[in-house]
């Protein structure tokens, strides 16, 4: 008896009234499927089922249910031995199935479109947290979506707005120790470096700091001049050996960027420092980089 059956009996329905057959005559048939009736009882059936086009049509329809789950749960007991994952004893000798009655078809539809609401609504929410600067697809694409020169550069604008503000700790090692100072950043950055002299711009050492890069240490050498104004050179190793010069604007200071003999270097200073792009150029000079890098 299948589960369409059992839903009639419940109801109080003849379990099968579209072909004429009883309860009583439905449980015969499944106990001859099964083999379970007595030989009288089933050389009686077997005489009934030449005259009775619904019973043989049910028989069938049983046989063919019984070899479907037999396959399904054959099928199901070889994969979990093929896992390791096979107990007798938990199991039992005999697989079982366990049918259930699958919801109606406007139940499912409108599950699906509930689901479909709240994911909208999650990504609408979403939206509302990203940063301005992801946001943007214009020519200062945020950094999840930038190339790895401007990812660079971020980090390097970054590393300039955190520190530059920075009164009474700029930089872990002063001016005063510079000789150790490019020892030790040259040390952790497995890169001998020099600290170009801005003096003539009127810009003065201030120190240097170890800063996490994408994949590894960077440097930051700090600068500033009388009125107060600072500019950063931001130092790590790059897996190119040389880039062109470019320029990242945000907000109220700009970066200018590049490459030169596999290590990156960034120049990040204030807006309303209109020579930073002379500046750049000469302490891309002083580091091994050439004019056609402009």
């Amino acid at each position: 008896m299948n589960d369409d059956d059992l839903e009639r009996e419940r109801a109080g329905a003849p379990a099968d009234a579209h072909s004429g057959l009883a309860g009583h005559d439905l449980a015969a048939l499944g106990a001859f499927v099964d083999g379970e009736l007595a030989p009288d009882e089933q050389s009686a059936l077997l005489a009934r089922l030449g005259e009775d086009p619904a019973a043989a049509q049910r028989i069938a329809a049983y046989r063919a249910q019984k070899a479907a789950l037999q396959s399904l749960c054959n099928h199901a007991g070889n994969a979990r031995e093929n896992d390791g994952e096979h107990d007798a004893d938990a199991l039992g000798a005999t697989p079982y199935v366990v049918l259930r009655r699958r919801d109606p078809w406007w139940r499912r539809a409108g599950l699906a479109a509930a689901w479909a609401i709240v994911g909208a609504g999650l990504a609408t929410a979403a939206t509302a947290f990203v940063p301005a600067w992801m946001a943007r697809g214009d020519g200062h694409a945020g950094a999840l979506f930038a190339s790895e020169g401007e990812r660079f550069a971020r980090r390097a604008d970054v590393a300039y707005a955190v520190y530059s503000p920075e009164v009474r700790h700029p930089v872990e090692v002063g001016a005063a120790d510079e000789a150790h100072l490019v020892a030790w950043l040259s040390r952790r950055l497995g890169k001998p470096l020099q600290i170009p002299s801005l003096g003539e711009y009127g810009y003065a050492l201030v120190g240097g700091r170890l800063l996490p890069g994408a994949a590894g240490p960077a440097a930051q050498f700090m600068y500033q001049n009388d009125a107060g104004e600072r500019l950063t050179l931001y130092v790590s190793v790059s897996g190119r050996d040389r880039d062109a010069v470019h320029l990242l604007r945000d907000g109220g200071h700009r970066t200018f960027y590049w490459s030169t003999d596999s290590m990156g270097y960034a120049l990040s200073g204030p807006a309303t420092e209109g020579r930073l792009r002379t500046i750049a150029y000469d302490v891309c000079g002083a580091l091994g980089g050439t004019s056609a890098q402009w």
